[in-house]
């Protein structure tokens, strides 16, 4: 399956950011690259009862080994915020500039984890973009397709981009769909 990916800006970055989006597009192009040359490994281990952390340890190797994330760290707290946020992965852009990476499956929409990650961007201090690994589809037992989070992401997620009056401060967020889809 090829693996899918969406892309959303703030409507009006300012030149620092535009020029940081660059940099942020180039680390996005790389994990679909990745992602897609990993796709037969991931749609082996992307079914029915599957544990999590077999799509996130081969989407991890990327991230770390190849584009230098770091793994679980704990995101500077917020004044008024009590948090402990610990995305799946961080990777620093420079002081006090970063993107977060999270890895779902079966929690994607049904759980929230979708809305939660990009809260989990917006609230930090650190963090402007977010990197959003999600299945095309998740499976019941008879192997059929019980719902399709990529989409529903997509849309949710998609709101909160492209009119001043719905933004948040997530700079960039970039969807990427993994997994067969039927």
């Amino acid at each position: 399956m090829d693996i899918r990916h969406a892309r959303f800006v703030r409507s009006a970055p300012d030149d620092a950011e535009s020029a940081e989006l660059a940099r942020v597009d180039a680390l996005a192009d790389q994990l679909a690259t990745h992602l897609q040359v990993e796709s037969p490994t991931i749609d082996l281990v992307h079914i029915h009862r599957a544990q999590s952390s077999a799509v996130q340890s081969i989407v991890a190797d990327m991230l770390r080994t190849h584009l230098g994330f770091r793994e679980e760290v704990v995101l500077t707290p917020q004044d008024g915020f009590v948090t402990q946020a610990r995305p799946d992965f961080v990777y620093a852009l420079g002081p006090g500039r970063g993107i977060i990476a999270e890895v779902e499956r079966g929690g994607t929409t049904t759980n929230n984890h979708d809305l939660k990650d990009l809260w989990k961007t917006h609230i930090a201090a650190d963090a402007q973009h977010l990197f959003l690994v999600v299945p095309n589809a998740n499976w019941n037992e008879a192997g059929t397709a019980r719902e399709h989070p990529y989409a529903r992401v997509l849309t949710r997620l998609g709101s909160f981009f492209g009119n001043p009056r719905r933004e948040i401060d997530v700079v960039s967020l970039h969807v990427f769909g993994y997994g067969r889809e039927a």
